[in-house]
């Protein structure tokens, strides 16, 4: 290193979360991300299909930590879905299996479809899925020519939502909303009603709007921080710091000089009676870490005050 060149302080830690444009990986976006804020402290959260765009998130240097305990376990998509032909990878990217003709196909035959489909159900996942057969992904033993088949897991769709219908000739293209649980494929739920409508049906645009609190509220495109980095400052700046990450993410309880002391050293707290994990902020404003309670204490999860 020169030595009359000094070396750039690393970035404070949050979340940075990133409209992903169509055709990155979320590894491409994590990539890109760490020119752009300065460090190889960069995870991600709810990974995205390359052909999916929308809300991913991002954990910078410490708050990368915080990753796996965000409730990230409800997600928002926009969705368009083309009735009258199926592919092999229920997606526009893949290879046409059948074609039929949808325009015969009634409003309310796709209501019942839909609604067949919304609430507690069970679904077989996409077989180029992420999903991991006896160690390896789902998607590259099919894309090695093999034969595979998923099991049916218990998935929930809180909201699916036909908002247009478009007829074009023998196709039938639907943009839905669709609330749902981790775990569900959207692709699969674009299968499954043009398999049940008799016409088959596949995914043409997929775009996610929220992933636990987090939305496109949240998020900036990759253009808009290249920019950023490219000004006065160097470096794209974070959608939310790490104290605002964990007050938007968890219940937040306030601790006196004491409390702060004994859970920064990994020490429990009195119990707070509030479910699940809660976020625990010093006397200065600043987030020390999470706790949960267990045996009648608030015992440390996650200690995220620096060392």
């Amino acid at each position: 290193m020169n030595p009359g060149r000094a070396r750039r302080p690393a970035p404070p830690p949050g979340l940075l979360v990133v409209d992903k444009p169509a055709g990155w990986t979320s590894h491409d976006v994590v990539g890109k991300a760490r020119g752009l804020v300065g460090t190889r402290k960069v995870g991600h959260a709810g990974t995205l299909d390359p052909m999916a765009t929308g809300v991913l998130v991002l954990g910078i240097e410490r708050a990368t930590k915080l990753l796996g305990h965000l409730a990230l376990d409800t997600k928002t998509y926009l969705a368009t879905i083309r009735l009258g032909v199926a592919t092999t990878t229920d997606d526009a990217e893949g290879e046409e299996l059948s074609a039929a003709d949808a325009g015969g196909v009634t409003d309310a035959a796709i209501d019942a479809g839909v609604a067949a489909l919304t609430g507690d159900i069970s679904q077989v996942p996409s077989t180029v899925s992420a999903i991991k057969v006896d160690g390896r992904r789902a998607y590259e033993r099919v894309r090695a020519g093999e034969e595979v088949e998923l099991a049916a897991r218990p998935v929930r769709v809180g909201r699916f939502d036909v908002v247009d219908r478009r007829r074009e000739g023998a196709v039938l293209d639907l943009d839905v909303v669709v609330d749902c649980s981790s775990g569900t494929y959207v692709r699969a739920l674009a299968r499954d009603l043009g398999a049940g409508l008799g016409v088959g049906g596949h995914l043409t645009a997929l775009r996610r709007t929220r992933v636990g609190p987090f939305t496109l509220a949240h998020a900036r495109t990759v253009e808009t921080l290249v920019g950023e980095a490219e000004g006065d400052a160097g470096r794209a700046s974070l959608s939310l710091d790490l104290d605002a990450a964990t007050d938007t993410a968890f219940p937040r309880r306030d601790v006196d000089a004491a409390g702060a002391d004994d859970l920064a050293h990994g020490r429990p707290l009195p119990a707070s009676g509030v479910p699940g994990t809660t976020a625990v902020f010093g006397p200065d404003g600043h987030v020390v870490g999470l706790v949960a309670d267990s045996d009648g204490r608030a015992r440390p999860v996650l200690v995220l005050a620096p060392a």
